[in-house]
């Protein structure tokens, strides 16, 4: 018969240990959560990080409007190559049929030995007519074999040359979606990190850019907002073909800033000095990488109203628009402003077009 005994107790001291591991357990957790929780960033951490993010961003933009320029130039190329194969077949069928016009006329002949055919001919003369006529075949024969075979080497050549086109232009649209995706990568991480301020932390951050840009008026010694207003300098006053590109592209001002966009409705930085010298007549290229040749190199000292100006390692341009400033499209969020060139970074070189 089994025996009924009582449970033994658990004894003071192990329950004391218990309850100290626990809440030693407890603490470990809370203390564990803490450190997992990553403090918020400061405003000015994520103003510095967001403006350091558009400023790859433009450069990642850069670089993809340089690829997109050389996707359109191969594609033209490709375009012409294609064009003169096609007609180089033709020219080299027609001459194939010159060659078997040529063995058909021989073969009429009766492809006999001249020398039989002469001994056997009833008229001399007559014979001696056509074997005049059947060499002049043979000539022409040989000529339209060489013209075939040059043909055939510079078709070989054209579908070469062409078929290398393409792998380059495969090479750069491969290229082109990782700019895309690069510079889309930086403007969303952008984004992210400001909506990790608050609605008041966001509004302060407008202010400081609408205060900069007060300060960027007051150094012109003109009034301008984010939407327009005053000039630097009076565009109308401004001659020649810079003071067109200028007057230009003052008229844009207040419209925003787009990677990637060139007119009319919104720009990146090299877009809008594109479409400015357009409007003057002038054909500048795409890129910011490119534009600096597109005229004479000068320095600061020797800047006029509608020059070209580089910045930051040539990821941004502007127009100088007099009295150390310049008119552009700046970066995501903004509009085509004036602003002082104290604000903009390291001065690379400016440029003047048609100079």
């Amino acid at each position: 018969m089994a025996s009924h005994r009582r449970p033994k107790q658990p004894s003071r001291t192990r329950v004391t240990v218990l309850t100290v591991t626990a809440a030693a357990a407890v603490a470990f957790t809370a203390q564990s959560g803490a450190q997992a929780a990553p403090a918020k960033p400061k405003i000015d951490e994520v103003k510095s990080k967001v403006d350091k993010l558009h400023h790859e961003a433009e450069e990642a933009t850069e670089q993809y409007n340089q690829a997109d320029e050389r996707r359109g130039e191969l594609q033209k190329e490709v375009g012409d190559l294609q064009d003169k194969v096609a007609r180089g077949q033709q020219e080299l069928n027609v001459l194939r049929d010159q060659i078997g016009s040529v063995a058909s006329a021989q073969y009429r002949s009766g492809g006999i030995d001249p020398a039989l055919q002469l001994f056997l001919s009833a008229d001399p003369d007559t014979y001696l007519d056509k074997a005049s006529a059947i060499d002049q075949l043979s000539a022409q024969q040989a000529d339209v074999l060489t013209s075939i075979q040059a043909k055939q080497r510079t078709l070989a050549q054209q579908r070469a040359e062409a078929t290398a086109k393409l792998a380059d232009l495969e090479d750069v649209r491969k290229t082109l979606g990782e700019k895309k995706q690069k510079f889309q990568g930086k403007l969303a991480e952008a984004r992210k990190l400001l909506d990790t301020l608050t609605k008041a932390e966001q509004d302060r951050l407008k202010q400081e850019e609408r205060e900069k840009e007060e300060r960027a008026s007051r150094a012109a010694g003109q009034r301008t907002d984010l939407t327009g207003g005053g000039a630097p300098v009076d565009v109308s006053n401004v001659s020649g073909l810079a003071g067109k590109a200028l007057a230009a592209a003052a008229t844009q001002i207040g419209k925003a800033y787009a990677s990637g966009e060139e007119g009319p409705n919104s720009y990146d930085c090299s877009g809008l000095t594109q479409w400015a010298y357009r409007q003057a007549g002038a054909r500048i290229s795409r890129v910011t990488y490119t534009q600096q040749n597109d005229g004479t190199k000068i320095g600061r000292s020797q800047l006029q109203p509608g020059d070209l100006v580089f910045f930051n390692g040539l990821s941004h341009v502007g127009l100088y628009a007099g009295n150390n400033t310049i008119l552009h499209a700046p970066k995501p969020g903004a509009f085509v402003r004036y602003e002082s060139m104290d604000y903009m970074g390291t001065f690379q070189f400016g440029v003047r077009v048609g100079g």
